[in-house]
């Protein structure tokens, strides 16, 4: 199983591609899509979502794991990824890619264990889970890894969908 876990995000949208092989975790590539401050928004959606769609038809993964939007006391911040997770449900519909959508909290429980972990331990852990030779960087797309680890151990567990803060 391929996932592509998505860290949405106008300014800086975070991806990671995992493979689940057998009980083992493979990278297969990681990083972020980033969009200049002075672009108009419309052109970042667009590029975001080329981006993703270009993402989906070179891997093709089996799933796409997506960080719920949570609410920020900054109204533009979260209308920002609010759009920009838009654009990406519309690539992965487009690509008739199945989707599960996890909040951080359960993000960090699936790779650390607890829902509370700190934003180090969950880097730490995502490191060790892909046995990666350093921590993955930027902090968007160490995040990215860690929602595509999320979505294979959900998936592990018979495609229940997510609810009530619970991993699966």
């Amino acid at each position: 199983m391929i996932a592509l876990g998505i860290d949405p995000g106008t300014a800086i949208c975070g991806y990671g591609l995992v493979e689940a092989q057998g009980s083992r975790l493979k990278p297969i590539i990681y990083g972020v899509i980033e969009t200049p401050p002075d672009m108009e928004a419309a052109m970042r959606l667009r590029k975001v979502h080329q981006e993703i769609d270009g993402l989906i038809k070179q891997y093709q993964p089996d799933i796409m794991g997506v960080e719920m939007l949570f609410m920020n006391k900054n109204v533009r911040t979260v209308m920002a990824v609010g759009q920009a997770r838009g654009v990406i449900l519309l690539a992965a519909a487009q690509n008739e890619l199945s989707i599960d959508e996890f909040t951080p909290l359960q993000v960090k429980q699936a790779v650390t264990g607890y829902g509370k972990a700190t934003k180090e331990q969950v880097i730490y852990m995502t490191q060790r889970l892909l046995s990666l030779p350093q921590k993955p960087h930027p902090d968007d797309a160490a995040d990215a890894l860690a929602i595509a680890i999320a979505t294979i151990h959900c998936g592990s567990i018979n495609r229940m969908r997510v609810t009530n803060d619970r991993l699966c």
